[in-house]
Protein backbone atom coordinates (compact mmCIF):
# COMPACT_ATOMS: atom_id res chain seq x y z
CA UNK A 1 0.00 0.00 0.00
CA UNK A 2 1.45 3.58 -0.92
CA UNK A 3 1.30 6.20 1.86
CA UNK A 4 -0.87 9.23 1.32
CA UNK A 5 0.99 12.19 -0.44
CA UNK A 6 2.71 14.43 1.75
CA UNK A 7 0.59 17.81 3.21
CA UNK A 8 2.25 21.26 2.55
CA UNK A 9 3.01 23.80 5.30
CA UNK A 10 3.82 27.12 5.13
CA UNK A 11 4.94 28.85 7.66
CA UNK A 12 6.25 25.78 9.34
CA UNK A 13 8.99 27.87 10.99
CA UNK A 14 6.39 30.31 12.84
CA UNK A 15 4.85 30.16 15.83
CA UNK A 16 1.66 27.91 14.98
CA UNK A 17 4.03 25.87 12.75
CA UNK A 18 6.28 24.72 15.42
CA UNK A 19 3.06 22.95 16.78
CA UNK A 20 1.39 22.01 14.06
CA UNK A 21 4.48 19.76 13.21
CA UNK A 22 4.39 17.59 15.52
CA UNK A 23 1.40 16.93 15.81
CA UNK A 24 1.34 15.98 12.28
CA UNK A 25 3.90 13.81 12.75
CA UNK A 26 2.77 12.05 15.58
CA UNK A 27 -0.74 11.37 13.57
CA UNK A 28 1.57 9.62 11.19
CA UNK A 29 1.26 12.62 8.71
CA UNK A 30 4.12 12.88 6.04
CA UNK A 31 4.60 16.99 5.79
CA UNK A 32 6.42 19.12 3.52
CA UNK A 33 7.86 22.73 4.95
CA UNK A 34 7.39 25.66 2.85
CA UNK A 35 10.95 26.48 1.59
CA UNK A 36 11.79 29.83 3.10
CA UNK A 37 13.21 30.98 -0.24
CA UNK A 38 9.88 30.11 -2.04
CA UNK A 39 8.20 33.48 -3.31
CA UNK A 40 4.60 33.48 -2.68
CA UNK A 41 4.63 36.08 -5.28
CA UNK A 42 6.30 33.99 -8.04
CA UNK A 43 4.05 31.04 -9.62
CA UNK A 44 6.86 29.60 -10.94
CA UNK A 45 8.09 28.91 -7.11
CA UNK A 46 4.54 27.58 -6.58
CA UNK A 47 4.13 25.57 -9.05
CA UNK A 48 7.35 23.64 -8.14
CA UNK A 49 6.44 23.81 -4.47
CA UNK A 50 2.76 21.68 -4.39
CA UNK A 51 3.94 19.45 -7.29
CA UNK A 52 2.70 15.92 -5.59
CA UNK A 53 1.23 17.38 -2.44
CA UNK A 54 -2.12 16.15 -1.27
CA UNK A 55 -3.30 18.90 0.55
CA UNK A 56 -2.00 22.63 1.99
CA UNK A 57 -2.09 23.92 5.23
CA UNK A 58 -1.33 27.70 4.77
CA UNK A 59 -0.17 29.50 7.79
CA UNK A 60 2.59 31.91 6.42
CA UNK A 61 1.26 35.87 6.51
CA UNK A 62 2.09 38.99 7.11
CA UNK A 63 0.90 39.38 11.08
CA UNK A 64 0.52 42.33 13.05
CA UNK A 65 2.88 44.83 13.33
CA UNK A 66 3.80 46.79 16.08
CA UNK A 67 5.44 49.41 14.99
CA UNK A 68 4.31 49.56 11.04
CA UNK A 69 6.88 51.76 9.21
CA UNK A 70 5.17 50.72 5.68
CA UNK A 71 3.47 54.19 3.88
CA UNK A 72 0.50 51.89 2.85
CA UNK A 73 -0.04 48.94 5.51
CA UNK A 74 -3.44 48.05 3.60
CA UNK A 75 -1.52 47.45 0.83
CA UNK A 76 1.37 45.41 2.44
CA UNK A 77 -0.72 42.96 3.64
CA UNK A 78 -2.87 42.41 0.82
CA UNK A 79 0.35 41.61 -0.91
CA UNK A 80 1.15 38.83 1.53
CA UNK A 81 -2.43 37.53 2.86
CA UNK A 82 -4.15 38.28 0.05
CA UNK A 83 -2.24 37.76 -3.36
CA UNK A 84 0.11 35.38 -1.95
CA UNK A 85 -2.40 33.17 -1.06
CA UNK A 86 -4.75 32.91 -3.75
CA UNK A 87 -1.25 32.37 -6.26
CA UNK A 88 -0.68 29.23 -3.73
CA UNK A 89 -4.43 27.89 -4.27
CA UNK A 90 -4.65 28.61 -7.82
CA UNK A 91 -0.68 26.60 -8.03
CA UNK A 92 -2.53 23.94 -5.61
CA UNK A 93 -5.46 23.80 -8.10
CA UNK A 94 -3.40 23.29 -11.12
CA UNK A 95 -1.70 20.59 -9.62
CA UNK A 96 -4.60 18.29 -8.48
CA UNK A 97 -4.18 18.89 -4.89
CA UNK A 98 -7.46 17.63 -2.77
CA UNK A 99 -7.63 20.29 -0.23
CA UNK A 100 -6.24 23.76 0.94
CA UNK A 101 -6.86 24.15 4.63
CA UNK A 102 -6.25 28.26 5.55
CA UNK A 103 -5.68 30.26 8.87
CA UNK A 104 -7.69 33.12 8.59
CA UNK A 105 -8.35 35.16 11.83
CA UNK A 106 -11.24 35.80 14.19
CA UNK A 107 -10.71 39.89 13.25
CA UNK A 108 -12.79 39.22 10.32
CA UNK A 109 -15.53 39.48 11.93
CA UNK A 110 -14.49 42.32 14.40
CA UNK A 111 -12.60 42.91 17.27
CA UNK A 112 -14.62 42.90 19.79
CA UNK A 113 -17.75 41.14 20.80
CA UNK A 114 -20.96 42.81 22.38
CA UNK A 115 -22.86 40.32 24.62
CA UNK A 116 -23.37 38.04 22.21
CA UNK A 117 -20.64 35.67 21.04
CA UNK A 118 -19.20 35.64 17.61
CA UNK A 119 -20.60 32.36 15.86
CA UNK A 120 -20.61 31.08 11.84
CA UNK A 121 -23.73 33.36 11.34
CA UNK A 122 -21.86 36.38 12.31
CA UNK A 123 -21.38 38.84 9.50
CA UNK A 124 -17.72 39.94 8.83
CA UNK A 125 -17.17 43.41 10.17
CA UNK A 126 -12.96 43.85 9.77
CA UNK A 127 -11.73 46.39 11.52
CA UNK A 128 -7.39 46.08 11.19
CA UNK A 129 -6.25 45.92 8.04
CA UNK A 130 -4.38 42.21 9.06
CA UNK A 131 -8.36 41.59 9.35
CA UNK A 132 -9.22 43.01 6.01
CA UNK A 133 -6.75 41.33 3.83
CA UNK A 134 -7.41 37.67 5.55
CA UNK A 135 -10.85 38.87 4.67
CA UNK A 136 -10.46 39.42 1.18
CA UNK A 137 -8.47 36.38 1.12
CA UNK A 138 -11.25 33.95 2.70
CA UNK A 139 -13.17 35.51 -0.66
CA UNK A 140 -10.45 34.95 -3.22
CA UNK A 141 -10.21 31.46 -2.02
CA UNK A 142 -14.19 30.79 -2.10
CA UNK A 143 -13.89 32.26 -5.84
CA UNK A 144 -11.27 29.73 -6.80
CA UNK A 145 -13.21 26.70 -4.95
CA UNK A 146 -16.67 27.69 -6.90
CA UNK A 147 -14.23 27.63 -10.33
CA UNK A 148 -11.40 25.40 -9.95
CA UNK A 149 -12.65 22.41 -7.71
CA UNK A 150 -10.61 22.72 -4.73
CA UNK A 151 -11.69 21.94 -1.39
CA UNK A 152 -11.07 24.71 0.60
CA UNK A 153 -11.15 25.09 4.88
CA UNK A 154 -10.98 28.23 6.31
CA UNK A 155 -10.20 28.74 10.33
CA UNK A 156 -10.54 31.65 11.52
CA UNK A 157 -8.84 31.64 15.33
CA UNK A 158 -8.24 34.10 18.08
CA UNK A 159 -5.27 35.11 20.25
CA UNK A 160 -3.05 31.89 20.05
CA UNK A 161 -1.32 30.70 23.49
CA UNK A 162 1.49 27.88 24.26
CA UNK A 163 5.46 28.49 24.85
CA UNK A 164 7.00 31.10 23.56
CA UNK A 165 3.93 32.53 22.24
CA UNK A 166 4.39 36.25 20.91
CA UNK A 167 2.76 39.61 20.83
CA UNK A 168 0.09 40.39 23.57
CA UNK A 169 0.90 37.31 25.36
CA UNK A 170 4.53 37.77 25.35
CA UNK A 171 3.51 41.70 26.88
CA UNK A 172 1.67 40.08 29.23
CA UNK A 173 3.86 37.70 30.71
CA UNK A 174 6.22 40.57 30.96
CA UNK A 175 4.13 42.64 33.04
CA UNK A 176 3.34 39.46 35.55
CA UNK A 177 7.16 38.68 35.69
CA UNK A 178 7.93 42.59 36.71
CA UNK A 179 5.19 42.07 39.68
CA UNK A 180 4.15 45.45 39.57
CA UNK A 181 0.45 46.27 40.46
CA UNK A 182 -1.59 46.28 37.38
CA UNK A 183 -4.93 48.21 36.89
CA UNK A 184 -7.40 45.77 35.77
CA UNK A 185 -9.44 44.31 38.82
CA UNK A 186 -12.54 46.53 37.48
CA UNK A 187 -12.35 44.19 33.75
CA UNK A 188 -15.46 42.33 32.85
CA UNK A 189 -14.86 41.48 29.32
CA UNK A 190 -14.39 37.75 28.92
CA UNK A 191 -12.07 37.19 25.81
CA UNK A 192 -12.00 33.17 24.37
CA UNK A 193 -8.18 32.23 23.43
CA UNK A 194 -7.07 29.05 21.77
CA UNK A 195 -4.08 27.10 22.75
CA UNK A 196 -1.62 26.45 19.53
CA UNK A 197 -2.54 22.28 20.80
CA UNK A 198 -5.73 22.90 20.10
CA UNK A 199 -5.18 24.67 16.98
CA UNK A 200 -3.23 21.94 15.71
CA UNK A 201 -5.90 19.31 16.21
CA UNK A 202 -8.67 21.40 14.67
CA UNK A 203 -5.93 21.52 11.82
CA UNK A 204 -5.55 17.83 11.39
CA UNK A 205 -9.24 17.31 11.78
CA UNK A 206 -9.99 20.00 8.96
CA UNK A 207 -7.92 17.71 6.55
CA UNK A 208 -9.10 14.29 7.69
CA UNK A 209 -12.74 15.19 7.85
CA UNK A 210 -14.50 13.95 4.47
CA UNK A 211 -16.77 16.52 4.07
CA UNK A 212 -15.89 20.26 3.48
CA UNK A 213 -17.46 22.57 6.50
CA UNK A 214 -19.69 24.85 4.30
CA UNK A 215 -18.82 27.64 6.50
CA UNK A 216 -14.91 29.17 7.81
CA UNK A 217 -14.62 26.43 11.22
CA UNK A 218 -13.92 29.05 14.27
CA UNK A 219 -11.10 27.90 16.60
CA UNK A 220 -11.09 28.60 20.45
CA UNK A 221 -10.64 26.77 23.75
CA UNK A 222 -13.72 25.87 25.63
CA UNK A 223 -13.96 28.56 28.53
CA UNK A 224 -13.53 32.47 28.12
CA UNK A 225 -11.56 34.47 30.64
CA UNK A 226 -11.69 38.20 31.80
CA UNK A 227 -8.18 39.89 31.69
CA UNK A 228 -7.73 39.01 35.49
CA UNK A 229 -8.33 35.66 35.74
CA UNK A 230 -5.79 35.71 32.65
CA UNK A 231 -3.44 37.70 34.48
CA UNK A 232 -3.72 35.61 38.06
CA UNK A 233 -3.00 31.97 36.01
CA UNK A 234 -0.19 33.11 33.92
CA UNK A 235 0.77 34.49 38.04
CA UNK A 236 0.56 30.88 38.96
CA UNK A 237 2.30 29.41 36.07
CA UNK A 238 5.10 32.01 36.65
CA UNK A 239 5.50 31.55 40.29
CA UNK A 240 5.18 35.14 40.50
CA UNK A 241 2.20 37.17 42.96
CA UNK A 242 -0.23 39.46 40.62
CA UNK A 243 -1.73 42.50 41.87
CA UNK A 244 -4.20 43.86 40.96
CA UNK A 245 -6.33 47.06 41.52
CA UNK A 246 -9.37 49.10 40.20
CA UNK A 247 -8.32 52.06 37.96
CA UNK A 248 -11.84 54.31 37.27
CA UNK A 249 -10.14 56.13 34.71
CA UNK A 250 -8.69 53.56 32.76
CA UNK A 251 -12.44 53.36 30.61
CA UNK A 252 -11.70 56.95 29.55
CA UNK A 253 -8.47 55.86 28.81
CA UNK A 254 -9.51 53.53 25.79
CA UNK A 255 -10.74 56.36 24.01
CA UNK A 256 -7.14 58.20 23.23
CA UNK A 257 -5.23 58.40 20.21
CA UNK A 258 -2.00 57.02 21.21
CA UNK A 259 -2.62 54.16 23.69
CA UNK A 260 -6.46 53.34 23.34
CA UNK A 261 -6.44 50.83 20.65
CA UNK A 262 -3.48 48.97 23.18
CA UNK A 263 -5.97 49.22 25.78
CA UNK A 264 -9.27 47.97 24.11
CA UNK A 265 -7.34 44.80 23.38
CA UNK A 266 -6.88 44.19 26.80
CA UNK A 267 -10.15 45.38 27.86
CA UNK A 268 -12.70 44.65 25.58
CA UNK A 269 -15.07 41.45 25.30
CA UNK A 270 -14.42 39.02 22.44
CA UNK A 271 -16.17 35.87 22.56
CA UNK A 272 -16.37 32.98 20.63
CA UNK A 273 -19.03 30.17 19.75
CA UNK A 274 -17.28 27.18 18.55
CA UNK A 275 -20.46 24.95 18.90
CA UNK A 276 -20.77 25.02 14.88
CA UNK A 277 -17.18 23.89 14.70
CA UNK A 278 -17.72 21.26 17.11
CA UNK A 279 -21.18 20.10 15.15
CA UNK A 280 -19.07 20.75 11.58
CA UNK A 281 -16.28 17.93 11.59
CA UNK A 282 -16.69 16.59 15.47
CA UNK A 283 -13.62 18.69 16.80
CA UNK A 284 -13.53 19.78 20.56
CA UNK A 285 -10.34 21.02 22.68
CA UNK A 286 -9.05 18.76 24.52
CA UNK A 287 -6.97 21.33 26.51
CA UNK A 288 -8.18 23.64 28.69
CA UNK A 289 -7.51 27.23 28.53
CA UNK A 290 -5.98 26.93 32.41
CA UNK A 291 -3.50 23.87 31.39
CA UNK A 292 -2.34 25.91 28.13
CA UNK A 293 -2.20 29.04 29.99
CA UNK A 294 -0.08 27.24 32.89
CA UNK A 295 2.21 25.41 30.26
CA UNK A 296 2.99 28.63 28.61
CA UNK A 297 3.51 30.57 31.69
CA UNK A 298 5.84 27.90 33.03
CA UNK A 299 8.16 27.90 30.00
CA UNK A 300 8.29 31.87 30.28
CA UNK A 301 8.83 31.50 34.20
CA UNK A 302 9.98 28.87 35.21
CA UNK A 303 6.79 28.52 37.90
CA UNK A 304 6.40 24.74 38.94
Amino acid sequence: MSSPPPILVTGSTGFVGRGLLPALAAAGRAVRPLDPAVDLGRPGDLAGAVEGVGAVVHLAARAHVMREECADPLAAFRAVNRDGTLRLAEAAAAAGVRRFVFISSIGVLGDSTHGTPFSAASTPAPVAAYARSKLEAEQGLERIARERGLEVVVIRPPLVHGPGAPGNFARLLRLVRRGLPLPFAGISGRRTFVSRANLASLILAALDHPAVPPRPLLAGDAESLTLSELLRVLGEGMGRPVRLFPLPGLGAARALPLVGGAIRKLTDALEVDISTTTAAIGWRPAQSARDGLLEMARAAGGGR
